[in-house]
């Protein structure tokens, strides 16, 4: 496995790519609305990423048909957005996005809330994102990737949810996805040594319930094997010789 060190140009370029991303989640999240239709989120999720200049880096990507993955309640990610997929009022939805700037990708993902919510869907909500923050405590340079992966499970473990093991964080750069892969639980291995100048995806999918999921029969769209809720947070980081830059929070 070879992991990208990316040089200081590089890593201006990852920056932007963050910016502008983090600007166009900034959006949609203002934007989300009962009534909204997730074709709707997509669309404008796309004029965004178009309009700062930049290409979707999901569209077309092995297939997938949208530029944004919009996932509703049980769906953990990559949900296909339609016209009669209508968020309602309760509703949870997780927007994972990515663009392109300069040859460069950015990826991330936000669950919000669609109007008022109970108290166990915003719980799972700040946990999964709290979850981040803690995994990224450990993405510092001499630490080692798995690190992250055990920080990430030992705080969501507490609240007895599962973290999805079949999809995983991941490298990234002048591709989507790069080396390494970077699981939100913990593992037997240290994995590599982490150094100055990596950029990692890292992105805890939590489920209310059991880990297990199930892929439908589009292809893409991935639920919890129980239905239960599920919630994503995911942003690009950059590892340093301190704390970890996060490319993609404005």
């Amino acid at each position: 496995m070879s992991v990208s060190i990316k040089s200081e140009r590089e890593i201006g370029l990852m920056r932007e790519a963050g910016r502008l991303l983090a600007h166009v989640h900034e959006e949609l999240g203002k934007a989300i609305r009962p009534g909204m239709s997730t074709w709707e989120v997509d669309a404008l999720g796309e004029k965004l990423i178009r309009d700062l200049g930049c290409v979707p880096n999901f569209l077309h990507y092995n297939g997938y048909p949208a530029s944004i993955c919009v996932s509703v309640n049980e769906e953990v990610v990559h949900g296909i957005p339609k016209k009669n997929r209508i968020l309602k009022e309760g509703d949870i939805v997780s927007l994972d996005a990515g663009l392109i700037y300069k040859g460069y990708h950015s990826d991330a993902a936000r669950t919000h809330a669609v109007g008022k919510i109970s108290p166990e869907a915003q719980k799972l909500i700040d946990v999964t994102r709290q979850s981040f923050f803690e995994g990224i405590k450990m993405a510092r340079e001499g630490m080692h990737l798995y690190d992250i992966s055990a920080a990430i499970d030992s705080y969501v473990s507490g609240f007895g949810y599962g973290i999805v093991r079949d999809l995983v964080g991941h490298g990234i750069g002048t591709s989507l996805h790069e080396d390494p892969q970077i699981p939100n639980f913990r593992q037997r291995k240290k994995g590599v040594r982490l150094q100055a100048g990596m950029t990692l995806a890292v992105e805890p999918m939590i489920n209310a319930g059991g880990w297990e999921v199930e892929f439908l029969a589009d292809g893409w769209t991935t639920v919890s094997r129980d239905r239960s809720l599920s919630a994503h947070y995911e942003n690009t980081i950059l590892v340093t010789d301190g704390e970890p830059e996060i490319l993609t929070l404005i």
